[in-house]
């Protein structure tokens, strides 16, 4: 499994190099996104509050995610996935969605991260458990939309479907990635936020093995 995997996420990248307009399309979302926030809510002035930047960091980072990973299987048209159904195993492709979307979506995250300290400045004080927080986020973010991503495509690609299936799961995860990254912002000790960390973990956890679990059954669909 661990080979096929390995196969799957390379055959993900070079898609990925290939079609570049759509990782371009991406990042000029999140530049732009950044810059419209710097113009409209009185960053430029100075007047961005500590909470407020950390909220708008997590909501154009969660439909930056959503740009990114909602393509897992939508663009996989049925030769394709009929070739991938005789080739691998639904749990290695499942587990390389996730890994391949886990990677894009933290790549989204850091640049997010860097574009909102050049242009609305950094007001994080424990970089250490920001970056964690950050690569939790992403990984709970992206293990969700990937499996929603999934059950889309079977139901005719319904982009209505998919934000209806993914709402209970995500807002959770949202919630406590701003109350953790709120703690870093204030440099409160890691102790503070262990037990968030591990709540988070443990949805990301559920969420994974879920899709895991379930993914076969809707494959072989």
């Amino acid at each position: 499994m661990i080979k096929e995997i390995t196969i799957l996420i390379q055959k993900e990248l070079t898609l990925e190099w290939r079609q570049k307009y759509a990782l371009n399309g991406i990042l000029l979302y999140v530049v732009s996104a950044v810059f419209i926030t710097y113009l409209s809510v009185g960053a430029k002035a100075g007047n961005l509050s500590i909470n407020s930047w950390n909220a708008l960091y997590w909501i154009i980072i969660l439909f930056s995610a959503v740009n990114a990973v909602a393509k897992s299987f939508i663009q996989e048209h049925q030769g394709r996935q009929l070739y991938y159904y005789m080739i691998a195993s639904p749990e290695a492709i499942i587990l390389s969605k996730i890994i391949y979307n886990t990677g894009l979506t933290l790549v989204l995250a850091l640049l997010g991260y860097g574009v909102f300290s050049v242009i609305l400045g950094n007001p994080v004080q424990d970089q250490g458990l920001f970056l964690l927080n950050l690569v939790l986020g992403a990984m709970g973010f992206s293990a969700t939309l990937t499996m929603v991503s999934g059950i889309a495509s079977k139901a005719g690609n319904n982009a209505t479907l998919m934000a209806i299936l993914s709402f209970p799961v995500i807002i959770p995860i949202l919630l406590m990635a701003i109350r953790i990254s709120k703690n870093a912002l204030d440099g409160l000790d890691w102790s503070v936020s262990a037990d968030k960390l591990l709540a988070l973990l443990a949805i990301n956890a559920i969420v994974a093995v879920t899709g895991y679990i379930l993914f076969p059954y809707l494959w072989r669909s």
